[in-house]
């Protein structure tokens, strides 16, 4: 499966944004989508070591109609115990890459995968603004020692 990371820019003659690829590799999986939270956990750790990083990141995962991945994107970088989430982020890049579905995944570099109130909350807002403008999120992970599903929790 194919994992390309990429980054937004302003484009300095249009004044647009714009999709800059990071980097892309080959990531050995027996799936060709990613269909479950292990499955996606696994490929954040195994790439991306999110569950190493001291700070707390936010990436974003798009998806084809067939939740294959076709980009990665770190939506946010924030301190020890918390990081911003806003659905305009999230959402800008997803149109970008035409993303049909979305997975978040973040990490709480303390350990717990309890979800806080504020994750709960920005989850919500980002399913909200997805259904509005037709983009489904997936699933929305956090990984400390173990990993906890938004989805397989029921809290969406």
């Amino acid at each position: 499966m194919r994992i390309t990371k990429y980054t937004t820019i302003i484009n300095k003659e249009s004044k647009l944004t714009e999709l800059l690829k990071e980097k892309g590799l080959n990531y050995k999986t027996s799936n060709t989508s990613l269909t479950n939270p292990r499955d996606i956990v696994k490929m954040m750790n195994d790439v991306f070591q999110l569950n190493e990083m001291a700070e707390e990141y936010v990436y974003m995962i798009a998806f084809d109609t067939k939740n294959k991945p076709i980009g990665v994107f770190e939506v946010s970088h924030g301190t020890i115990n918390t990081s911003i989430l806003r659905p305009r982020e999230v959402f800008l890049k997803a149109l970008l890459v035409g993303a049909v579905n979305i997975a978040l995944v973040h990490n709480h570099p303390s350990g717990d995968v309890t979800p806080s109130r504020e994750d709960v909350h920005a989850t919500k807002r980002i399913e909200e603004s997805g259904k509005l403008i037709g983009i489904g999120l997936l699933d929305h992970i956090i990984i400390g020692d173990n990993y906890l599903s938004f989805r397989e929790e029921n809290y969406f």
